[in-house]
């Protein structure tokens, strides 16, 4: 794929995107991230801003807010211009917590790292668009996934999820100095060309991965531990001005982060449509409507939902695959077992060997 049409591709799918893609609500401190990185390289901001197209007074406030599309965009035409696709490790170590605005301040205060991982799953949405963050907690770690909200080219998405998982680890490491648990990033793509230059700012990162995300492995009462900068008072403040940015994005926004919430296996496996609707207390119809509008259907979101609990299902050894496959809703194994290699290029036997337990 050539340069011109990577960026072609990457504003096309972009602009394929419902409305919401193209509404303001994303801090300008991501793309500013991209600019500056990219001027270290000698790109002039003004040649990158004119070929990602988007307006300097679009970045230039500090507490201004850019679209999402601004952000890819902007990513891409960085990796055109620059030909650097490791960028994103660069990018993601310049933004500590304090990055994040409200939902950062919140993660500094809370009482303990667990909880901190639980308000990031939380309102993930207010900083984390473009990716969808899964929590996976086991005895003896954790997984923290992060899965595509929607299809730009590999190379673009690549140097996103690397920015994103490098920041993420950034403010893991500050919440737990020393790092008493062995944290590793994972990235689906192959290794770019230049990551030696950042490789001793960062843990081990493994390529060509079956998910994206940063694994946790080891004792992980360490979570528990009481953080320093914990401060319940400013806590309680952080997480109200949270939940008002949250009030601030479109119903059919909120339907569809409920409904990803609410899609989780019970004894009668997935939730239905109408079920779903129920418990959003609206009409099967106007559930439809709002996933509609955001680019989704409830086929999708149950096939988002089968892919991630597949891989949390079967970290559990005890857990047989027939009976994993069941429960996500596949009454023929082979059928699992086709769906589940669609996803990672892997059957299940070989997925759990390969990779459960780390």
């Amino acid at each position: 794929m050539t340069a011109n049409t990577l960026l072609t591709q990457t504003k096309e799918q972009m602009a394929a995107l419902p409305a919401w893609a193209r509404q303001r609500n994303q801090a300008s401190t991501y793309p500013r991230a991209f600019l500056d990185v990219a001027n270290a390289y000698g790109v002039a901001r003004e040649d990158l801003l004119a070929l990602a197209g988007v307006s300097a007074e679009r970045v230039d406030d500090p507490g201004g807010k850019v679209s999402l599309q601004d952000v890819w965009c902007i990513a891409a035409a960085v990796v055109v211009l620059t030909g650097d696709e490791s960028l994103g490790f660069a990018t993601g170590d310049r933004m500590p917590l304090t990055a994040h605005g409200s939902l950062g301040y919140a993660l500094l205060c809370a009482g303990t790292p667990r909880e901190a991982i639980r308000i990031l799953e939380r309102f993930w949405h207010l900083r984390g668009r473009g990716a969808l963050l899964s929590v996976d907690e086991r005895d003896d770690g954790g997984f923290l996934e992060l899965m595509p909200e929607f299809a730009v080219p590999a190379r673009v998405n690549q140097v996103m999820f690397s920015s994103m998982l490098t920041s993420v680890y950034r403010g893991m490491a500050f919440l737990l100095p020393g790092m008493p648990v062995t944290v590793s990033i994972w990235l689906r793509g192959p290794q770019p060309a230049g990551f030696e230059r950042w490789q001793s700012r960062l843990p081990a990162v493994r390529f060509n991965m079956p998910r994206a995300g940063l694994s946790l492995l080891g004792d992980t009462r360490v979570l528990d531990q009481p953080q320093p900068t914990a401060d319940p008072e400013a806590l309680s403040a952080a997480l109200l001005q949270c939940e008002r940015e949250s009030a601030l994005t479109d119903e059919a926004d909120n339907t569809l982060r409920s409904t990803r919430a609410a899609l989780v296996p019970g004894l009668a496996g997935y939730p239905s449509p109408e079920d779903l609707a129920e418990t959003l207390h609206m009409t099967p119809r106007t559930l439809r409507r709002r996933l509609h509008e955001q680019g989704y259907s409830y086929r999708q979101l149950l096939e988002e939902a089968r892919r991630r609990d597949s891989c949390q299902l079967l970290q559990d050894p005890e857990l047989e695959i027939r009976r994993i496959g069941e429960t996500l809703g596949y009454l023929n194994p082979a059928n699992f077992t086709r769906a589940f290699k669609g996803w990672t290029g892997l059957s299940p036997r070989e997925w759990r060997k390969r990779y459960a337990g780390g």
